[in-house]
Formats: structure tokens, C-alpha cells, sequence
């Protein structure tokens, strides 16, 4: 029994984290006024035919707060990189001086700023949505255990801790993010 209960607790845990880990990598994505690697992560380049991440195909790097430079490994792939950043739709320009690919990255108006902040709102509710189903489905686990009710009730309320925890770090990590985007 202890075994099961530990399996349960240990499993709603380690969904709960999963959705905090999902949340940080959204979060990511999102531009936040200074040029980031990360801002072309999901660009995708026909490498000789196949689809391949940019990242695996030259250095990404950011100089300063508002250029990226793609250096790619081969020379011939130039056009390959700023075709695959295009097709991205991420609204970048690129640019290239025949070594490698350049991109200003525009300072963000007002208007996008609260465009970006309610992406992250999203992603944070999302997230919020997810730990509380990992609640549900804990509490639901338990129901089916043959166990005493005053432990059935302590540990539900163990599962209420553990979500309150990880939604205040969800809550954290989305003030933390609106401040980084609305900051200029």
C-alpha cells in the first residue's frame, strides 16, 4: 500500500515539475526586447534536403542587445539560413555579407510589449491548468486506494501543498518574465 502511495505522490510530483519545465521553455521563446539565440531556435534549414535546426548547422551568437550573427558552417548555406528564417515568420529581416547571416532585432513598440505579456498570461495559465489536473488525477488515485479516510484526507492534503507550491512558482516565474517584457 505504502508503495503505492509513494508512486502517486512521487508521480504527481514529477508531473506537476513537468509542467514548470514546459512553462520555462515558453516562456523562453518569447521576446523580451534584447536579441537572444534563443529568439531562432525554432528556425528550421534545408540542409541538403533534409529539415534541420539552425543550431546545428553554424554558431548563433549575439554581439550585442540587438544583433544576432549566424555563422554558418558552410559557406553555401547562407541563403538556406535566411530562406529557413523567412519561412520562420518570426518578423526578422536577415541580412548576410556574403560570411555570415545578420539580424537587427527591432526594439518592440509598446503595442507588441502587451501582445508578449499576454502570450506569457497564456503560457502561465496553461501551466496553471496542467498542475491542477495532475491535483485531480492524484486525488482521484487516491479515492481508489483502500485507506483509511484520515489518511486519504492528510495525503490530499499533501497533493494541495505540492500544487500551491508549483502554482506561486508559476505565478513567479510570470512576473518575473511581464516585468522583463514591459521593462524598455
Amino acid at each position: 500500500m505504502e508503495e503505492e502511495i509513494n508512486f502517486i505522490m512521487d508521480g504527481t510530483k514529477e508531473a506537476m515539475g513537468g509542467a514548470l519545465r514546459h512553462l520555462e521553455k515558453e516562456l523562453a521563446n518569447i521576446r523580451a526586447g534584447k536579441a537572444s539565440p534563443s529568439m531562432v531556435g525554432s528556425v528550421m534549414v534545408d540542409y541538403y534536403g533534409n529539415p534541420t535546426p539552425l543550431n546545428q548547422i553554424a554558431n548563433v551568437n549575439t554581439p550585442d542587445g540587438m544583433t544576432i550573427t549566424i555563422q554558418p558552417w558552410e559557406k553555401a548555406m547562407i541563403s538556406e539560413i535566411e530562406r529557413g528564417i523567412h519561412m520562420a515568420n518570426l518578423g526578422f529581416n536577415p541580412m548576410n555579407n556574403g560570411e555570415s547571416v545578420i539580424i537587427n532585432v527591432p526594439p518592440l513598440t509598446e503595442e507588441r510589449r502587451k501582445d508578449l505579456a499576454k502570450q506569457a498570461k497564456a503560457a502561465s495559465e496553461e501551466a496553471k491548468i496542467g498542475v491542477r489536473n495532475d491535483r485531480k488525477n492524484a486525488n482521484n488515485d487516491l479515492k481508489d486506494l483502500d485507506i483509511s479516510e484520515d489518511l486519504r484526507k492528510s495525503l490530499e492534503e499533501d497533493v494541495q501543498e505540492m500544487t500551491d507550491k508549483h502554482i506561486k512558482q508559476i505565478d513567479e516565474m510570470f512576473a518575473f518574465k511581464e516585468k522583463e517584457i514591459m521593462t524598455v
